[in-house]
This record gives structure tokens, sequence and C-alpha cells, in this order.
């Protein structure tokens, strides 16, 4: 962690011996433990990384078994440069460009930074609260392993930095993968069939822009074994923090890919050997354009298919509705004439997966 430079001044004078014994699991802290806040003189470490008065090997972030590479850092200055990843989480405008800008992801809570740690997406550090150093120490130990840095922040002050307060009191940051070629996502989906060797299932996605409506439906699709989801120009990122969130990570192990020209890519989909099916609210009026199937129906015929869902409110726009081989609705109760996205996709891939 600080080898034999000086200790930065971000670093707070915690019990040193103590945080050596969390981060080597060797001691259990209950929740807000005051030992982790609670510190003298002697528990400093000079500037060779040695605690007053006692022998001993500088600290450089590794235990004595060589398993944990990275440091661990307890931080209580966020104005420290090796937080400006983590600040202002819930500004969207900024944060997009940010991210953009530095090519990675922000991955929050622990099921979330869980599904993370299982992917290939290089971890590049994890925050965690004086709370969650304790609860999530598999996390800390797994994190450090990779030899990326964990940095404790007080939980007093964890929303001043990140923007907002954070309940989970765990967030990474990981390099954000590069973009999958649309052809080798679909060849791919088209030979992994879907839950209990059912036929080849993708969902594509027009114009979804809530990050908790995109994550959820990746939840979904993955529930179902849906092995892609494509989405148009106009969707929001799947892997903006809140996306990442609601789909309890696995956004960050679902295959997706961007459709572009829109809407005349879904021709691709249907040339992977996909039936492409736009579920719609209510049939559109009026004889021809694609064929009208109930769901029990579509579910019937047992082959690929392509679920095509739009956002809710404008639906799924007229080019689209031209370009796709059927459409279908879901019946429901008199009265009711719609279903949240996610909802309505979880609803489809249940009938249209399995035996």
């Amino acid at each position: 962690m600080w080898g034999h430079e000086p200790p930065p001044a971000s670093v707070s004078p915690v019990p040193y011996p103590l945080l050596l014994r969390i981060a080597t699991r060797q001691v259990t802290l209950s929740p807000g433990d005051e030992r982790i806040h609670r510190a003298g003189p002697s528990d400093t470490p000079d500037r060779a990384g040695r605690i007053e008065g006692r022998p001993g090997r500088p600290y450089s972030g590794g235990m004595d078994d060589e398993a944990y590479a990275g440091p661990l850092v307890v931080a209580d200055d966020l104005d420290d440069d090796r937080l400006a990843d983590y600040r202002d989480l819930n500004d969207p405008a900024y944060r997009r460009r940010l991210e953009a800008e530095l090519g990675i992801v922000v991955v929050e809570g622990r099921v979330a930074v869980r599904r993370l740690l299982d992917s290939d997406l290089e971890v590049r550090s994890l925050v965690v609260d004086d709370h969650q150093v304790a609860l999530a120490d598999d996390l800390v130990s797994a994190v450090r392993g990779r030899g990326a840095t964990v940095f404790v922040v007080p939980r007093a002050r964890m929303a001043a930095l990140v923007g907002f307060r954070l309940h989970r009191g765990v967030v990474a940051v990981a390099a954000r993968p590069p973009e999958a070629d649309t052809g080798t996502v679909l060849a791919r989906a088209a030979r992994t069939p879907s839950v209990d060797a059912g036929p080849p299932l993708v969902v594509v996605l027009e114009g979804l822009n809530d990050p908790e409506n995109i994550g959820a439906v990746f939840r979904n699709a993955a529930a179902f074994g849906a092995a892609a989801v494509l989405v148009d120009p106009t969707c929001g990122d799947p892997l903006y923090r809140r996306a990442i969130r609601v789909s309890a990570g696995h956004a960050l192990h679902l295959p997706f890919a961007r459709l572009d020209p829109w809407p005349d890519g879904l021709g691709i989909v249907r040339e992977a050997g996909f039936a492409v099916c736009a579920l719609v609210p209510n049939p559109p009026a009026g004889d021809g354009g694609p064929e009208r199937l109930t769901l029990r129906r579509l579910a019937g015929r047992r082959r690929p298919t392509a679920v095509l869902l739009g956002a809710e409110g404008p639906g799924l726009s007229a080019a689209a509705l031209d370009a796709v081989d059927t459409v279908v609705t879901i019946p429901m109760a008199e009265g009711i004439d719609s279903l949240n996205v996610a909802t309505a996709a979880a609803v489809v891939l249940e009938r249209l997966s399995g035996p």
C-alpha cells in the first residue's frame, strides 16, 4: 500500500495492527465496531510503513503468504485523486462522459460485485464503507487478490463521495469490455438453447432509456435462458451503474450488441435463424402487415425467436413493426391494457423457453 513512501494524507490513523488482521481475515468485526475508527500515535505507520516501537518489515499491501497483491487504503480525504472514479455517481450526464472517456463501468452492491468478480472484466478498484469492510470481507479479499486497490471510506462520508446515500456500502470500478460484434453474438445465440433445452431466444429492445427497466430486462432474460440482448441505437447503456445493479450483475455476463442501422438491422437477426416477434399491448388494426399470433400459438411453434419490446408509453415504432415477422399480445384481465416492459418480457420468455 505505502511501500517505502510516506503514507498519503488520505490514510486515516486507524489501528494499524487491527487493519492488517482484518485484511488477512484473522479477525472479524461486527458492523459498526468502534475499533476501526480509533487509533493512537503508536498505531500510525512511520515513513517506512512500520508501527512505532514495533519491529517488522514495511507493509506493502501483501500478506506473508503473498495472497494479497492489492493495497488496502483507509481513505478519509475525499479529495484524494485515487477516488476520482467514484465521485458524483448520481450525475448521469457527467458519469456517461467520464466513464466513456476512461473506459470504465461502475458496479454497485455486493450481489453485482460478486458477479463482476465471476466475469473476465478487469477490476480496477473497490470502495467499501467501514461497515462493509467486515461484512463483505470475501469481496475485499477477492479484489485484493487480483492486485486491485480496496479503499475503506467512513460510512458517514460515503454519500459525500458518491453523491447519494449508498445503502449497500460497496461499489467497484472495472474496465469496460469492448463492443461486441452483432453477427458473432447472434451466431452464438443461435446455438444456445434456452431453459431446459428450449429453443434459442434473444431479446431486442427499441427506445428503452430507463436504466432500471433495462437492468430488469437483462435479469429476466438471463433467468429464462435468453442468449443475448440486442439494443437499438437509441437505447440506454446496459452497463450504466443502475442498470447493472437492477440486473443483479447479469448485464456483465449476458452478451449484448447494438443493432445499427435500425430497424434494418432486424434483417441480420432474421438471417441468423430467428423469427422476429414484436410484443404489443394491442394488435395493429387493419389487414395486412405481420402475422398476428396468440402467445400460446407462438410458444407452440418451438423455434428460435427474437422478442422485440419497446419503451413504456411510446411502444414500438411503426418502422419497427413493419420489419417484424409476427406480433403477439399477452392476454390480460379486462381494464388492464399493459405491463411493465420487464414484466412483459418475463411473461413471454417463460412461455417460449423450456420443453
